[in-house]
C-alpha cells in the first residue's frame, strides 16, 4: 500500500450517525450538537422520481468517529424529551477525500 502525506494523520473518519426527515428535528439536533461542542456536517439527499417508497427530502447527520457516543447520547436525550424520531445509521461515510 502506498503511503501518502496524510497516512500518519487520522483523516476520513466520519460516521453517518443518523437520518432525519423532519426540519424541526434537524434544527433541534444542530442546536444541541453545537451546545455540546460536537462537530458535525449534514448531507442532504433529495428524493427523485426513481426513489419510490423513500422519503422525499431527508438529511444525514455525520460526526467524527471520536464523538459518536456523545452525539448519540445527545440526540437520544433530545428525541426522548421532544418526541422526535430519527433513524440511527452508525456507518462509515463513503466520502473519499484523498
Amino acid at each position: 500500500m502506498q503511503q501518502t502525506l496524510y497516512s500518519m494523520v487520522k483523516v476520513n473518519n466520519e460516521i453517518e450517525l443518523c437520518e432525519v426527515g423532519d426540519l424541526n428535528c434537524k434544527q433541534a439536533i444542530e442546536k444541541e450538537l453545537l451546545r455540546n461542542r460536537i462537530s458535525y456536517f449534514i448531507r442532504w439527499n433529495k428524493g427523485g422520481i426513481f426513489r419510490l417508497g423513500r422519503k422525499k427530502n431527508y438529511c444525514i447527520i455525520c460526526v467524527n468517529d471520536s464523538a459518536v457516543e456523545e452525539a448519540e447520547s445527545v440526540i437520544n436525550t433530545l428525541c426522548e424529551q421532544k418526541g422526535y424520531r430519527v433513524r440511527f445509521l452508525m456507518r462509515k461515510t463513503r466520502n473519499n477525500y484523498l
